[in-house]
């Protein structure tokens, strides 16, 4: 919608550059938490405790909603599913390693040594039933005066046991998917951009909206 501003209800560096990157191919104007100076409160980080990645996304989408005096708002949750280990982590993919005291690339690194250590243990457990196969899921919504809207987003792939790239973040060293012809970690922000879990849930929620004449 031409002159409308849309908040990105992330902190998350690394999703922002995906979705300023999907937004601009809409040609719309988005805004941020920290362009906004929306203050991060304990409220905030108990957002993500249900047991969805759709009711966690409605979660922050109508908090921020909320905070930002009705700006409409975008809000997601996402996270890598593996096989082997029953849909671990899911929806507790950025606190799975229980490292409350860690941000940023540290809090990765202690999630990605979980991964590899639960991933061991299941290869050795499981021996010829052991499967590599995973998927990354991601949930967006969309809150305005009008409602919601969500979809759902996902991209099949496997983990790795050794880490391949240096751009993404959280698991992406670890997640190969053929689509991106290699691990997030290696894909190109570009590509990234069109074809992820995230892309694909971010760009049919807004393929939606503008058939409605909201974005």
């Amino acid at each position: 919608m031409k002159g409308s501003r849309f908040l990105l209800a992330t902190r998350s560096e690394g999703k922002l550059r995906e979705l300023r990157e999907i937004f601009s191919d809409f040609g719309l104007s988005v805004v941020d938490l920290s362009t906004l100076a929306i203050p991060r409160t304990d409220l905030e980080d108990n957002l993500e405790s249900f047991e969805t990645f759709e009711e966690n996304a409605l979660a922050k989408a109508r908090y921020f909603y909320r905070e930002s005096g009705g700006i409409p708002t975008f809000g997601d949750d996402s996270g890598m599913c593996v096989d082997a280990l029953g849909g671990e982590p899911g929806v507790l993919s950025k606190r799975w390693s229980g490292r409350d005291d860690l941000a940023g690339a540290a809090l990765d690194a202690a999630n990605n040594e979980k991964l590899l250590r639960r991933i061991r243990g299941a290869r050795a457990e499981q021996q010829d039933q052991f499967t590599d196969s995973a998927r990354y899921v991601a949930v967006a919504v969309f809150k305005d005066s009008r409602g919601e809207a969500i979809r759902r987003g996902e991209i099949e792939g496997r983990v790795l046991e050794t880490s391949r790239g240096t751009a993404g973040f959280g698991y992406d060293p670890y997640f190969e998917a053929p689509e991106l012809g290699g691990t997030f970690a290696e894909s190109s922000i570009e590509k990234t951009a069109t074809r992820s879990h995230r892309a694909r849930a971010f760009r049919t929620l807004l393929s939606a909206l503008r058939a409605e004449g909201r974005v």
